[in-house]
């Protein structure tokens, strides 16, 4: 799961699984002569459902100039960048690696490297669309389940070496937090394949028949609650930073949205200025950089504590520098790096609770995505290739060990309805930039030094935004109904009152088979597993209508735009192809090609 900014001129936001756009100051017309984002005249979404119609400057199919893709694309992997950055921030303790800041840095460069390939992929021949790849928070819940087991605590540093050859094993602090590591990497490699399949075999649309708002609405807004506790680790360092991390974003994303930037840009042979929403698209580094630059300064006057037991010693900016000095300028991310996967089924069993959940929200970007790049409604074979797509990435992620698998990203979604850019081009192009600077080294370790309060304040605002989007699809729920009621706060209860109550009794669970055993505590530690399974059971066995379920709005929703769908899809073909493809009839059956589309007309008729 990713974290939706919010955007005042362009918002996603998600039902059902399903991220569903609404649109602000984008008007009709012809082609702009540059970009202008107005938001003076605000469209409702009801007159924007009736024109369809979007200005863009460039539409999916278009190739903008070199110098405009490398500056958009640069944009789209800022956007990205808060949640990315914060999944090997939130591993580092979990998995062991504490103070090892080499490990740190070239564990960022793998997620960036990985984010960037995936990009790459989706682009080309996944779903085709410009929506950008990167770390999953739906990943988070059950990575952090798996290492809460016995087996897989960190060892106590301070505690006193025993002379028995198994602390041997410990002495070498890499293989601590590497063993961990590819425990994680089986775990996503073994469970990426249900997603794979899903795609592969056209079953997607058939598990959503059976999903609907309240089962998605609990598991999302676990997803967010149940990380309270690493937000709060890092935010007690020092809760005036945190709080002022907290101002600076609420600031440029809320107050300050839109504030448009003059900016000046060389066009046409002469100088133009133009309006830009400068705070709205970089509310979070503004104000991760902002706080930032206070810890500096009160570094630097020595307004901060230097003794690492006294309050507030880890907002100074000095304590991890050695991490970029040590860094190597150049790190290549390559599979197997941290060694050979290994599997254990309660470890695979949990991860495809996040595999379920990524797979959810991702279809409904798809759905954003094509309004907001010009696109018309992804036909089946798209929306299924695009599912077995990110399936690979998540085991090229797991291949390479970036602790975490991909998903789409929706705040990018976003910014295509403001930049009003749509070109897949851009999105490629933001590809290949993560992957060049997944090769620096020193740009990973750059990282490290942000104080920890800095990275408290950023998951205060994003997990509170994911618990909130998992809320938001309660939208189309009849919640004056007892039966909706109960559901909801039965399921959600019971994914913090069961996880809380296994970490307290640890060992309670003895059958007398190990890995029962695993499986029982990895699959009731998962909060998002438990708020999921009995939303999804209670809402499909107590009766209920589908409007009081919310199903029946959420579809009229997401197939709103359904008389698009005579438009040409050529966009979401495979490239190079489509000759080929069109010479064999067996080609027709197959989800996730471009001919599968003959096969459903004809089903139809």
């Amino acid at each position: 799961m990713h974290l939706p900014q919010h955007q005042t001129g362009s918002s996603v936001t998600m039902e059902n699984g399903t991220i569903n756009p609404s649109f602000e100051g984008l008007d009709g017309g012809d082609r702009p002569e540059k970009i202008v984002i107005d938001e003076k005249n605000t469209d409702s979404l009801g007159s924007l459902e009736q024109r369809r119609d979007i200005d863009l400057v460039y539409s999916i199919n278009d190739r903008p100039p070199w110098y405009l893709c490398i500056l958009l694309g640069f944009q789209h992997y800022i956007l990205a960048f808060g949640g990315i950055i914060a999944i090997p921030l939130i591993l580092a303790d979990p998995i062991c690696i504490r103070d090892n800041n080499a490990a740190k840095s070239q564990l960022i460069s793998t997620i960036f490297f990985v984010s960037g390939l995936c990009t790459l992929l989706q682009t080309t021949i996944g779903t085709r669309l410009p929506i950008l790849q990167g770390g999953t928070f739906s990943f988070i819940t059950p990575t952090l389940a798996i290492l809460a087991l016995p087996k897989w605590r960190c060892p106590d540093v301070s505690a006193p070496a025993l002379s028995n050859a198994t602390d041997t094993a410990h002495t070498d602090a890499d293989e601590v937090w590497k063993s961990r590591m590819r425990e994680i990497q089986g775990a996503i490699l073994v469970a990426s394949l249900l997603q794979l399949l899903l795609g592969l075999s056209g079953l997607v649309g058939l598990v959503l028949k059976f999903i609907g708002p309240l089962a998605i609405a609990p598991t999302i807004n676990l997803i967010g609650l149940s990380l309270f506790i690493e937000a709060g680790k890092k935010c007690g360092a020092h809760w005036g930073i945190a709080a002022l991390t907290v101002c600076l974003i609420l600031l440029f994303s809320q107050y300050l949205s839109k504030v448009n930037v003059p900016l000046i840009a060389y066009k046409d042979k002469k100088w133009k200025v133009f309006q830009y929403p400068l705070f709205k698209l970089f509310s979070a580094l503004f104000g991760m950089c902002g706080s930032w630059l206070v810890c500096f300064l009160l570094t630097y006057f020595s307004a901060l504590p230097s003794k690492p037991d006294e309050y507030g010693y880890t907002a100074r900016t000095d304590i991890n520098l050695d991490a970029v000095t040590s860094a190597p300028w150049f790190h290549v991310p390559y599979p197997g790096q941290w060694g050979m996967p290994t599997v254990s089924v309660s470890s695979v069993l949990g991860m495809m609770a996040g595999v379920l959940a990524s797979t959810m929200e991702s279809i409904g970007d798809y759905y954003a995505c094509a309004r907001l790049s010009g696109a018309p409604p992804p036909p089946t074979h798209a929306i299924n290739r695009g599912i077995a797509v990110e399936g690979i990435g998540c085991i090229l992620a797991a291949i390479w060990g970036s602790g975490n698998g991909t998903t789409s990203y929706s705040q990018n979604i976003a910014a295509l309805g403001i930049t009003k850019v749509g070109s897949r081009l851009v999105l490629q192009t933001a590809g290949v930039l993560m992957i060049v600077l997944g090769l620096f080294g020193k740009f990973g370790a750059i990282f490290i030094t942000i104080p920890d309060p800095v990275i408290g304040g950023m998951f205060l605002v994003m997990f509170g935004m994911i618990a909130a989007v998992g809320i938001s699809n309660l939208q189309y729920v009849d919640l004056n109904s007892s039966r909706n009621l109960l559901i909801l706060g039965f399921s959600t209860f019971s994914g913090l009152v069961l996880p809380t109550w296994f970490h307290s009794n640890p060992g309670i669970i003895d059958t007398g088979f190990k890995e029962l055993d695993q499986v029982i505590i990895v699959l009731f530690t998962t909060h998002m597993f438990i708020g999921g399974f009995f939303g999804f059971v209670l809402d499909n066995t107590i009766p209920g209508t589908d409007r009081e379920r919310g199903i029946k709005n959420w579809r009229e929703k997401v197939h709103q735009d359904v008389s698009d769908c005579d438009k040409d899809q050529s966009c979401y073909d495979l490239p190079f192809c489509s000759e080929f493809l069109q010479r064999f009839k067996c080609f027709v059956y197959i989800p996730f090609l471009q001919t599968f589309r003959k096969f459903e007309k004809r089903t139809q008729q």
